[in-house]
Formats: structure tokens, C-alpha cells, sequence
């Protein structure tokens, strides 16, 4: 549930809305990649002087994930809530997503995986949104992983039979009421594993435990999808809400460290020029060949957006 950050703006622009899973640019650039900086300006000489201040021992590290967690516990569950007062964002962040996934069905599964009974995990999943708005039209089945109680018991209700618009064969699962950083995914069960605005809260090293722990969660020649907000260098750390932004060469040196090959990546179009880019990534465990047919799988369910 967590979001990340980039660099130069017009401090104008900067006053009015809170950093929930969109968020604001930072004030100041980060002249060099190994540099940092927290949303109040504060530089850091690099990210291991960064992490041994905030997570320096096991108290501060439990602290970090606590406090996490806690800022949003004081978030409404509703649209506008978990993006920080940008409801109006949810249409192209979808639009986006959906253009993404669908060339990566088409490419890499085959006949698009329309003869497969297709599994998707969407973690930071809220209450709910990319999975009734887009997930559950292309996958069977869709478990959500959310640590925040009230926004995954919105998510229930909103992913309830009674108000989705797809067949009975799409569905939601699983809820799991579970952090990022202690959840262990069942050995291949998925296609896809979604990972929106909040790998963000977890420290370098929870980050590379993750990945590594869920590659054994994928079937052959699944993949991860991670949209994130993007630094434009090095890194931003956001002092409310526990979260880190960072810049593309952190997120491949990472990549590197959990075993994982960017297949493609694609950056989002459509948001106000006031946030951070955002870019998503397709993270493959092995070098997968192109399989699928050139036709994309478009559903008739159509999006049934929360309200």
C-alpha cells in the first residue's frame, strides 16, 4: 500500500493532498544515483546510511513496518482514500494496466491464455480496486494480499458475487490480512503476481526475501507485474508513511539481487504532471520466449469501477 517518489517540481504544487498509494513529487533533486532524500529535504549520503537510521536494529525495524501499517489504519476505504484524494486517477491507472497485461497474456501465454484456468495474486490489494476493476476479467481466480483489516473487509464486500459484473467463473478466493514481508504465496499457484504501489514499506532486505520466496509461488512461466512510483534518482523516503521511493537503477539492482530479469517495462501515461512517474514492470524468473498469438484476450466483462 505504498507509493514512492521523484525529484523537481514546483513548490506550488506541493501543499494540499496527503501521500496515500499516488503521491506528490519531492522538493528537492538528488544530484547523484547512490544519493537520498526524505520528503522534508534531508539528505543521505546513500541508502545504507538511510536504512541503518530507520531500521537499524530489530525495535526500529519493527517500528518501521508498525508505523506502516498504522498510517494507513487512519485512511478511509474508499476510492479516494487509498489514492491519497486522486480518485480521478483510477481510469487511466487501470487503462494503463489493462493495455500492459493484455500484450503480456498475448506474448507470453498461449492463445493468450484464454484455454487456461489463470490464478492472479494482487498484492497491496486495498480495498480491492485493480482486482474488481481488472484482474478478475482476465484471471479465474484472484487472492488478495492486504495488511490494512477495514481495506481488505471493503474489499470483500466489494468483490462479493452480488456486485461484480463478470461470470461465475471469475472470481475472488482468498483474502489474506497479511504483510508483504511475512507472507509465503502456495508453491505454484499463480500466473501473475501483481505488486501495485507498496513494495514501497518493505526495506531492501524484506524486498529481495519477498521476491524470492514468491518466485516458488509461480507456475511455469508466470511472471510479476510491479507498478510503482518512480525517483528520478536514487531514492526519497517518506517519514509518514514509512515508505521509500526509488529511483529505476535501485529497483535493477534489486531485480538483480532476487533473481529476476525485466522482460518488459512500460511507464504510465495520464497522470497529473503534480505525482511521480509511475512505470511497470513484467519481472520474469528465466528468459521466456514469445508464444502467444497476436490477437489480445479481450473479455466482454467490462469494468465495474468502485464508487
Amino acid at each position: 500500500m505504498i507509493c514512492s517518489s521523484n525529484l523537481c517540481v514546483n513548490p506550488n504544487l506541493l501543499a494540499t493532498h496527503s501521500k496515500c498509494r499516488v503521491k506528490l513529487k519531492a522538493r528537492s533533486q538528488i544530484d547523484m544515483e547512490i544519493s537520498g532524500l526524505d520528503n522534508t529535504g534531508r539528505q543521505f549520503k546513500n541508502a545504507d546510511e538511510m536504512w541503518r537510521e530507520e531500521i537499524g536494529d530489530s525495535q526500529k525495524k519493527f517500528d518501521w513496518y508498525r508505523n506502516g501499517v498504522g498510517y494507513w489504519q487512519g485512511v478511509e476505504a474508499s476510492m479516494d482514500g487509498v489514492l491519497g484524494g486522486y480518485a480521478h486517477v483510477n481510469e487511466p491507472d487501470i487503462n494503463s494496466s489493462e493495455a500492459f497485461i493484455n500484450s503480456l497474456l498475448t506474448h507470453l501465454f498461449p492463445n493468450s491464455g484464454r484455454d487456461q484456468h489463470l490464478v492472479a495474486l494482487d498484492c497491496g490489494s486495498g480495498i480491492g480496486r485493480v482486482t474488481k476493476n481488472l484482474l478478475i476479467r482476465y484471471f479465474n481466480e484472484v487472492d488478495l494480499l492486504e495488511p490494512v483489516s477495514h481495506f481488505l473487509e471493503a474489499a470483500r464486500k466489494n468483490l462479493a458475487p452480488e456486485n461484480l459484473s463478470v461470470s461465475e467463473d471469475h472470481k475472488a478466493v482468498n483474502f489474506y490480512c497479511t504483510p508483504l514481508q511475512e507472507f509465503t504465496p502456495d508453491a505454484g499457484r499463480y500466473d501473475v503476481i501483481w505488486i501495485q504501489w507498496c513494495i514501497g514499506h518493505l526495506a531492501d532486505d524484506d524486498f529481495v526475501s519477498f521476491f524470492k520466496r514468491a518466485k516458488a509461488g509461480l507456475k511455469p512461466g508466470g511472471f510479476f507485474v510491479l507498478k510503482e512510483n518512480l525517483a528520478r534518482s536514487g531514492f526519497v523516503l517518506d517519514n509518514e508513511d514509512k515508505s521509500l521511493t526509488r529511483s529505476h537503477a535501485y529497483f535493477k539492482e534489486l531485480f538483480n539481487q532476487c533473481g529476476l530479469n525485466i522482460y518488459n517495462m512500460k511507464d504510465q501515461k495520464g497522470f497529473p504532471d503534480e505525482l511521480f512517474p509511475v512505470r511497470m514492470y513484467a519481472l520474469t524468473t528465466g528468459t521466456l520466449k514469445k508464444v502467444g498469438s497476436s490477437r489480445p484476450k479481450r473479455h466482454s466483462n467490462r469494468p465495474a469501477l468502485i464508487k
